[in-house]
């Protein structure tokens, strides 16, 4: 879906924008995490999936305490972690992102509040904006019992506190594995800053973290 994008107008351009802009404003404020890991210094990975990985590596690499992100595939085996074959949807892979991370400078609990946030929309099933599929699915992979626990305390809290007018159709799944995506994938965003698909689905995400939650925000 996304390369029909490159095609758009300007005044489709224009309208669109506007939409994609506006498109979580109903998820503005969200409390922080009532359960979450102790911020203790070290190394800790976190792989979530929220539509098209562009925009949500981007996002996190302007995460304060966030080391490297890359984007990736998780969810399906090895032997089908290709860009081709996962963006036929015939694969049980869902573009994801892969966040290194210090626990003492942001916890994996305020991660999870930054993809809730502004990363993505969790009301969308099998899909993200334009984009359509299982492969763009709204997935948390945990690597463990505490992740689990912890994923799953924020989504029945953020559902109890009904700060979305859909509910959150966020999978709760195990890691069973991530593989890194083609090159050409990485870092998108900043080396095609001007292209469509980034301009009208992905900038305003970055407008909207440094505005929403600064105390997390860091410029790069």
């Amino acid at each position: 879906m996304r390369r029909r994008l490159l095609g758009l107008g300007l005044k489709t351009l224009a309208a669109a924008t506007f939409l994609t802009t506006t498109w979580s404003a109903h998820a503005e404020g969200l409390p922080d995490p009532k359960v979450d890991e102790t911020p203790t210094p070290g190394t800790q990975t976190a792989v979530l999936g929220g539509g098209c990985f562009w925009g949500v590596e981007a996002v996190f690499e302007h995460v304060r305490g966030v080391s490297d992100v890359v984007s990736g595939y998780a969810g399906g085996d090895a032997n089908t972690a290709t860009y081709r074959r996962v963006s036929s949807g015939r694969t049980s892979h869902a573009e994801s992102v892969r966040i290194t991370y210090d626990p003492s400078q942001v916890t994996y609990g305020q991660l999870l509040k930054v993809f809730f946030e502004v990363a993505h929309d969790p009301t969308q099933r099998d899909r993200q904006g334009p984009d359509v599929g299982t492969q763009y699915r709204s997935a948390i992979f945990y690597a463990n019992e505490e992740q689990a626990r912890i994923a799953q305390a924020y989504i029945d809290q953020l559902n109890a506190a009904g700060v979305y007018a859909k509910p959150i159709v966020t999978q709760v799944t195990p890691l069973e594995g991530f593989y890194d995506a083609e090159a050409y994938h990485q870092d998108y965003l900043p080396r095609h800053p001007t292209q469509p698909y980034i301009v009208i689905h992905d900038q305003p995400k970055l407008t909207e973290l440094e505005r929403r939650l600064p105390e997390l925000y860091r410029a790069k």
